[in-house]
């Protein structure tokens, strides 16, 4: 093992001392909406599908101001307004948005009447929120954000490095990065990163110049648009181009640097890699954000995918080979409700029910999940051991296959998990189907053992996932990226992008490179 520390065990150091002209204990507001969406799922994500939090509770959801990081808890008067935040899912319900987007500005305004300007703004966004009817929403609400804060308020950004940056969002913030890892295990370490960048900048001493509390951006979109699954950190050449990333950060004259992947399933013109770095010496920033951008530019088609990707026919062919190691991972890609997918497509199921090799019981065959909640009140009403007759899946994007009938044994039923509601697990020969109330993602073994399902000594278990989270990719003896469709189809060709920017690749393979000089500004 590597004696190198992960990114998320890597936390900010202390802060700096509060300069002469700095500012002791600035007032610093919290808000902002989250989620990232995909416009090819039919599923649409309404309020049903944020948890909204303000005051205290949205305050506690942030482990840095939780004791962890009482300088940082003590460094400023915190205000926390309101944060919806959602796992991702189809395009946003455009009132719900506009009514998050009321709340917030709202917010603002009350706050800034009755105690006057923020000295800081924290706004916690993901940047791949696609709004119906709009192409730019984090773009729209940060320009509202702005606007309602005044000028003057330094605002700071974190972001999934699965964002989009268009120029609207640059310009209304001030400061702005993302993750740098994938899987992102460097979350909570990338947003205390963006509160940290604000407070230094916030305690600093500006002599004369109120304006040098503001750092210069430079920023360059780049015309690259490729999954997530072919960008992993854990693998060449993404490893070699985001370890450059805190390299340019350590640099004098830079504050952050960071790199977007960019969000593959939406179709807006915003959606593309983008590089920004910050700092005060205009010159190096703007030498490092072209020398990150034209790494990932020449390298563009490098990119792999985190494991063999194939159809799941023959993925499951692999996985039934004598010599296959158990377990045997499948990921179910494109209905991955961790990058948009609606969760409950029932084409992997339908193959898996079809295929002779599991009509038995002599193997252990598990299948990670679909949300049904009309299937899981049945299995309830039967109870366990008793025998279902079910359309399982295809309700709400019933594109690949509509609902699948599946005559089942209820193994097992488990009740008052907060994100999925009720599960249950359907046995039909080898296939053990988990059905779940709400969509939910499977990303660690307890989301298995808590159903009384082993996946450590199952012979194949397929996810909807892309790829595996840390805990499950160590359990993966053996492991095929399985290309299925749905809203997260991997194949993004098969996908209708119509509104990209010309010249992104792999939709156009341009036979000159493009002009990567990036814009230096400072709002």
């Amino acid at each position: 093992m590597s004696d190198t520390p992960l990114a998320s065990q890597i936390w900010c150091g202390p802060l700096p001392d509060l300069e002469a002209g700095g500012l002791e204990r600035p007032r610093i507001g919290i808000g902002g909406m989250s989620i990232e969406a995909s416009t090819y799922s039919p599923h649409i994500s309404g309020v049903e599908a944020f948890a909204v939090r303000r005051g205290d509770d949205l305050l506690g959801y942030y482990p840095f101001f939780t004791g962890r990081r009482d300088d940082i808890l003590g460094a400023a008067d915190w205000v926390p307004l309101v944060h919806a935040r959602s796992l991702p899912g189809g395009a946003v319900d455009p009132e719900f948005y506009q009514w998050v987007k009321r709340e917030l500005i709202t917010a603002v305004d009350e706050a800034v009447a009755a105690d006057g300007p923020f000295d800081g703004f924290y706004f916690d966004i993901h940047g791949a929120m696609s709004v119906i009817g709009m192409t730019d929403a984090e773009g729209d609400l940060a320009t509202a954000l702005r606007e309602a804060l005044g000028p003057d308020t330094l605002m700071t950004t974190s972001m999934d490095l699965h964002g989009n940056v268009s120029r609207a969002l640059l310009d209304a913030t001030d400061l702005i990065t993302c993750y740098r890892m994938a899987p992102h295990e460097d979350a909570m370490n990338t947003k205390e990163r963006a509160v940290y960048n604000l407070l230094t900048r916030l305690r600093a001493d500006t002599g004369s110049d109120p304006e040098a509390r503001r750092p210069y951006k430079a920023w360059r979109q780049v015309p690259v648009l490729l999954p997530g699954e072919k960008t992993s950190t854990r693998l060449e050449p993404a490893r070699s181009i985001y370890a450059e990333v805190p390299k340019t950060e350590a640099m004098d004259g830079v504050l952050d640097a960071a790199i977007w992947v960019g969000y593959a399933w939406a179709d807006e013109p915003r959606n593309q890699c983008a590089v920004v770095v910050t700092g005060d010496d205009q010159e190096v920033i703007a030498q490092q954000a072209e020398r990150l951008a034209r790494l990932y530019w020449d390298a563009r088609k490098d990119f792999v995918f985190v494991a063999d990707a194939l159809p799941l026919d023959k993925a499951l062919d692999a996985a039934l080979a004598d010599d296959a190691p158990r377990p045997y991972f499948i990921s179910d890609s494109g209905d991955n409700p961790t990058a948009g997918g609606t969760g409950d497509v029932s084409w992997t199921l339908g193959e898996l029910l079809q295929r002779p090799e599991f009509s038995g019981t002599d193997r252990t065959v598990i299948h990670a999940s679909i949300f049904d909640p009309a299937a899981v009140a049945a299995a309830v009403a039967a109870g366990v051991g008793g025998t279902v007759e079910v359309q399982v899946g295809g309700h709400a994007d019933s594109g690949p296959r509509g609902p699948v009938p599946m005559t089942a044994e209820v193994f097992s039923i488990t009740e008052g998990d907060p994100t999925a509601g009720t599960q249950v697990v359907l046995r039909s020969g080898a296939v053990h189907e988990i059905v779940t109330e709400r969509r939910k993602p499977f990303h660690k073994i307890n989301d298995f053992t808590s159903l009384g399902l082993d996946p450590l000594h199952a012979d194949i278990v397929v996810v909807k996932i892309g790829y595996l989270e840390p805990q499950l990719y160590e359990a993966a003896a053996g492991w095929k990226l399985g290309l299925t469709p749905g809203g997260v189809d991997q194949d993004l060709l098969r996908l209708p992008h119509t509104r990209l920017q010309p010249g992104v690749y792999p939709f156009e393979d341009v036979a000159t490179d493009p002009d990567l000089t990036p814009v230096v500004t400072r709002r």
